[in-house]
């Protein structure tokens, strides 16, 4: 049986950045909402990407990642 819990918007909403003109949440956020490894998450994105758009995930450079500390 699935398990529901409710997150509010505020949570979430403080979890968008917009990098590169795009609304993007972090791996590591995302993992977290899920209840999962960031790790984790990326293996399961990797396996199933044929479900995902092409844009569906970017890493970030070194000066994004700078800004984002």
């Amino acid at each position: 049986m699935e398990t529901k819990i409710k997150i509010s918007d505020e949570l979430v909403m403080n979890q968008i950045y917009i990098i590169r003109g795009h609304k993007v949440m972090l791996d590591s956020d995302l993992a977290e909402l899920y209840g999962a490894e960031t790790k984790q998450l990326k293996r399961q994105v990797k396996r199933n990407a044929e479900r995902f758009p092409e844009d569906f995930m970017f890493e970030l450079n070194t000066e994004e990642q700078k800004v984002l500390r």
